[in-house]
């Protein structure tokens, strides 16, 4: 369900944190504590008829700049470059163009790529500890909003899991690996030029 990669990223100072803080907290020092970021993923989807994994890897650089690539079973880029949002299907041969932020609204992809005012597009609350992770649920708070349910794992301040609802009733389960706070990054990687010969498909 490649359309699933779309409704997901429809993807300063380092703040003092002992591990076992609560998720809020982990989560504003993470955002805090990370200019740019980079990690593997593993990506499983499911609803009552099917279950679909896919894995890839995940670059960030605030404010407003990502590049989410998935890898394996299927290869698709997007790239968010602060002002356009670039999806590109190498099978399809084909690219969609949209204005980044009405694209990403208050996604998750804000809450990895945005400015630190996470709180201003989610109202945020605790929801538990699992094992040595800290979950903490974040609710949209604007109804255009793609996902239903949004909860988010940290361990030593480190995002290590996503887990979301969308309005279809799809689960999506999302595992980070390989984190690195802060990694060299260069602009290149978050500019995109169509390839030549591919449709390129302008989205409202």
């Amino acid at each position: 369900m490649k359309y699933l990669a779309l409704l997901l990223l429809a993807t300063t100072s380092t703040l003092p944190v002992n591990a076992q803080a609560a998720a809020i907290a982990q989560l504003k020092a993470f955002v805090a504590a990370s200019h740019t970021l980079s990690a593997d993923f593993n990506q499983v989807v499911s609803n009552k008829n099917k279950r679909e994994q896919a894995s890839g890897r995940l670059e960030v650089s605030r404010p407003g700049q990502f590049r989410w690539e998935y890898q394996k079973p299927y290869q698709q880029l997007i790239i968010g470059d602060g002002k356009t949002l670039w999806i590109y299907d190498p099978e399809l041969q084909q690219v969609t163009r949209k204005a980044q932020g009405a694209a990403l609204g208050s996604s998750p992809a804000a809450l990895l790529a945005g400015n630190n005012a996470i709180e201003q597009n989610y109202q945020l609350t605790e929801a538990g500890k699992t094992g040595d992770i800290e979950w903490l649920s974040a609710a949209p708070k604007h109804s255009d909003n793609s996902f239903s349910a949004i909860r988010m794992g940290f361990k030593s301040n480190n995002l290590v899991e996503m887990a979301l609802t969308d309005s279809f009733g799809n689960q999506t389960q999302i595992r980070f690996s390989g984190l690195q706070k802060n990694p060299a990054l260069n602009n290149k990687r978050f500019s995109f030029t169509p390839p030549k010969g591919v449709d390129v498909v302008d989205a409202d």
